[in-house]
């Protein structure tokens, strides 16, 4: 490891100095050089961390990169991107590869001396701000600003969850040994078999390619804002792996399992102005307090932060059919017009693919009902099949690209069965219509929105128009939340 001995104030001297340059400024080795005759070269960042900043070249090996006062430390450098979501606020561009899964090689291997965790007990993360909503050439990575930098260490919590997964994916390859003859043949099978239930991790790309272990999105996200200062709420309790979210679920049904709205707001002392008007987002307020949270919003609490849940309430009639269809997300046209962008590498396919959905389950006594009236079911958790997100998630993200990359998009002036405009009567505004993919055809769909039907904050290849999300049937819900067991 010659040249790799670092003193830890040695490195830290090293990266104030350039802190809040970009990485063209940084780079005295001229690393970007390589990019003349290699546009698309991948590393480039870190590639300049390591030679212009540390002084050190690059290496595969399967072992961390620095030597700290001692202890072996991995080296990542890390793109964050400024969140669209929430203002001021750094999300991870991408997930963080760690290192090869090696299924001929776990299958030895424990947790404590194994190379995931080797590479994961001690790190040194410099974060750059990836300042692009679209992919760019590497040659222009030297226009983005170094962030900053930590050692990062998980705590016991985050280590006892890095276990769980890790320890599900070796066991998955052995018992794959032992039951097969050709074990290779099986290995197609891992990442999908695997996806709904590892908490932290992953594993991509999928075989034949060989895999790596990667921190999903939304967890290496959770340790770039609690960086630059973003604190969530800590629950009581212990929560190593879906499993133990979906005891405590259970737990919670046997309580409260046939009270009404209004009987959880009260048990559970949530200050409300109108009882008789509540609007829907008091189901996720409620969620927060059964599992003894304080916060607003689901997200604001750090287990299921990082555990990628998303609580969606569901109410249901009395026969069992669901009352409305439900909203997902925004559409961010500038990334999902990027020609560059591959479907598994958008935020659409990381929205289904890597998140679980809590969904707490209400029934309304009858349409006109007062939400407050609304009798409290139980939950059920789950993810969406990988078949779905290939069939109906891909159609629908190819179907918007094609129409904007190929300047399909076109706004039609709705007409009343006299054939004259209708017009919004609040606003006087003429209604019009734009030819995304509607529910008519679609499982998944898209639906503009806005506070105030006059004003179209966006603009799409000219047209001006609502905001536009992203939107689920909720008979396709119901159907699939049949399938699934409550907890």
């Amino acid at each position: 490891m010659k040249g790799h001995f670092f003193r830890r104030e040695e490195l830290e001297k090293k990266l104030d100095n350039v802190l809040n340059k970009t990485l063209g400024e940084v780079d005295v080795n001229h690393v970007f050089n390589k990019t003349i005759t290699n546009p698309k070269v991948t590393g480039i960042a870190g590639d300049v961390i390591e030679q212009s900043v540390l002084g050190f070249p690059s290496d595969n090996l399967q072992r961390p990169d620095l030597n700290v006062d001692g202890i072996d430390t991995e080296l990542k450098t890390t793109g964050i991107r400024l969140s669209k979501k929430e203002e001021n606020k750094y999300e991870a561009k991408e997930p963080m590869s760690i290192t090869a899964v090696s299924p001929n090689q776990i299958i030895f291997e424990q947790f404590p001396t194994s190379k995931f965790w080797h590479k994961l007990e001690h790190m040194l993360l410099v974060y750059y701000h990836y300042a692009s909503a679209k992919t760019v050439k590497a040659a222009e990575y030297a226009d983005f600003y170094i962030r900053g930098y930590e050692f990062h260490e998980f705590d016991e919590v985050d280590e006892a969850r890095l276990k769980n997964d890790w320890e599900m994916v070796r066991d998955f390859i052995i018992e794959i040994h032992n039951t097969y003859d050709i074990p290779e043949n099986q290995y197609t099978r891992l990442s999908s078999e695997l996806r709904d239930r590892l908490v932290y991790i992953d594993t991509a790309p999928k075989w034949p390619n060989p895999p790596r272990f990667r921190l999903k999105r939304h967890v290496v996200t959770n340790i770039v804002q609690k960086h630059f200062g973003d604190k969530l709420e800590q629950l009581s309790g212990r929560y190593n792996g879906y499993k133990d979210i979906d005891n405590k679920c259970h737990s919670i049904t046997m309580q409260d399992a046939d009270k009404t709205v209004e009987n959880l707001i009260v048990k559970y002392g949530i200050k409300v102005k109108d009882i008789k008007k509540l609007s829907k987002s008091i189901n996720e307020a409620i969620i927060v307090k059964m599992f003894g949270g304080q916060s607003k919003k689901l997200n604001q609490i750090e287990m299921f932060s990082k555990f990628g849940i998303i609580g969606k309430s569901v109410t249901m009639t009395v026969e069992g059919n669901r009352t409305e269809d439900t909203k997902l997300f925004a559409i961010d046209f500038e990334e999902w017009s990027d020609s560059d962008i591959a479907f598994e590498e958008s935020s659409i396919y990381d929205y289904f693919a890597n998140h679980q959905f809590l969904c707490m389950l209400f029934e309304e006594p009858s349409i006109d009902a007062p939400l407050c009236y609304n009798k409290f079911i139980g939950f059920k958790r789950f993810s969406f099949s990988e078949e779905f997100i290939q069939n109906d998630v891909r159609k629908i993200w190819e179907e918007v690209r094609s129409l904007v990359l190929e300047n399909r998009l076109i706004e039609t002036v709705l007409l009343s069965k006299e054939g004259k405009p209708i017009i919004n009567k609040k606003t006087g505004t003429i209604k019009t219509s734009i030819n995304f993919p509607k529910s008519k055809e679609n499982i998944v769909f898209v639906r503009g929105g806005g506070l105030d039907s006059s004003v179209k904050t966006e603009e799409v290849n000219g047209i001006k128009m609502y905001k536009q999300y992203v939107w689920i049937k909720g008979s396709y819900i119901v159907e699939y939340l049949n399938r699934v067991q409550l907890l």
